[in-house]
């Protein structure tokens, strides 16, 4: 049983534990600790989210057409991709509002949680999780999250804990499309009824501390048991699929990774492909940090810019490529594409005009919404109109004010 995602404690006392039967359970942070330290409405729904996002943005002179509405003419990074014009949106003039602090600013990708001095304090659930909270129990997975580096991850659970990312190719594709030992898959259902008898056998315990501490920290707690319970529901999700096989797909497993961000990122959206297409889950965030930092920093010199330049139409094409695989495979219309970063302008790690090109999902697309690029409009907004998509009936969403206006 793996409790990474469940927040750590610090004191009631800092060793303060939930204990019953001789097991015992970390508690989050409290007040009291401190001295020591969908229904679906319309039928015409999409089933499936993507996000994809770049750690270091994307050069916007290449990629933010000069004209906006239907008949934009495509920017230097969009020329190769007519072929999918009516499939996706470009927005720009959008950002997270209250979202600060370049590079510290990419734990609020997906959760567009406002932060202080460019690191929140408290990051608040990401887009993907909450879809996967509503509806990720009809997958074996509820979720994938993964980054083309590292366990960094743009993707937090309804406390504020950010989820570790799988960050190997190979082993994602073991774990999605290789069959595992009767034995292995044995040991997996005993993790997982152990985990469960702990949920069980802390219960009274943790009645009895609720009793003793204030409003606040019960509020704290009641929130933290509510993510113990959510996780307990997919234990028993998950203990019935590990007695079904996995499915079988005709993608070899990859032997070897390439070095590069574009050709990694390109392994890893094959994966993810085969995995919509086999029903392993719908929800998935891609992070990629990439190693082209230097780049990055160009202080606008054209040699250095036609560089980075090459490297971002690299990332570009491999979208494109994944949108063309799902169109083929007639899952375009029912999963939503989104391509984003917190940064707006790496050079100078300003978040403002984030890059955002969104894709698939059944909306009216082929478009070019073009918000005010000094009065940035809200990008949470987008994320409104995402949910609802699923049929997911929120009308909120993080600093959101409504829909994005223009997307229908």
């Amino acid at each position: 049983m793996n409790f990474r995602n469940l927040p750590r404690p610090s004191v009631l006392s800092r060793r303060t534990l939930i204990r019953g039967a001789g097991v015992s359970l970390c508690l989050p942070m409290l007040d009291a600790m401190k001295p020591a330290f969908a229904s679906d409405s319309d039928g015409t729904h999409a089933k499936r989210f993507v996000g994809v996002s770049l750690a270091l943005g994307l050069h916007n002179p290449n990629l933010v057409p000069e004209t906006d509405g239907k008949n934009y003419k495509p920017s230097k990074y969009l020329e190769g991709l007519d072929d999918l014009r009516n499939d996706f949106t470009v927005v720009s003039g959008t950002s997270h509002p209250g979202v600060s602090g370049g590079h510290s600013a990419e734990g609020s990708i997906f959760s567009a949680c406002p932060n202080a001095r460019g690191s929140a304090s408290r990051n608040t659930i990401s887009l993907d999780q909450l879809m996967a909270k509503q509806l990720g129990d009809e997958t074996r997975f509820p979720s994938l999250v993964l980054n083309t580096r590292s366990q960094t991850s743009p993707s937090y659970t309804q406390n504020g804990s950010m989820i570790p990312a799988e960050n190997n190719a190979m082993r994602l594709f073991t774990t999605l499309f290789v069959d595992d030992t009767p034995a292995e898959r044995e040991r997996q259902a005993e993790l997982i009824r152990r985990g469960r008898s702990i949920m069980d056998v802390v219960g009274e315990e943790a009645k009895r501390l609720q009793r003793k501490v204030g409003t606040g920290d019960r509020d704290k707690l009641d929130d933290w048991f509510t993510s113990v319970r959510e996780l307990e529901q997919r234990m028993v999700a998950n203990e019935a699929w590990t007695h079904r096989p996995k499915p079988q797909v005709d993608m070899e497993k990859p032997e070897s990774i390439p070095r590069d961000t574009v050709g990694v990122a390109g392994i890893f959206l094959d994966i993810i492909r085969m995995a919509m297409m086999t029903d392993s889950t719908r929800f998935v965030t891609l992070h990629v940090p990439g190693d082209y930092h230097g780049l990055s920093h160009h202080g606008m010199d054209a040699g250095t810019i036609q560089r980075l330049a090459s490297v971002e139409q690299g990332m570009i094409e491999q979208w494109a490529r994944f949108l063309r695989t799902l169109k083929s495979n007639g899952l375009l219309d029912e999963t939503m594409v989104l391509m984003t970063s917190n940064l707006g302008n790496a050079s100078s790690h300003d978040t403002k005009n984030m890059p955002v090109l969104f894709a698939g999902g059944g909306f009216r697309h082929g478009q070019h919404l073009a918000f005010d690029q000094q009065n940035n409009y809200p990008l949470p907004n987008l994320f409104v109109n995402a949910l609802q998509r699923l049929g997911i009936e929120h009308d909120s969403f993080a600093t959101s004010t409504g829909t994005m206006t223009g997307l229908e």
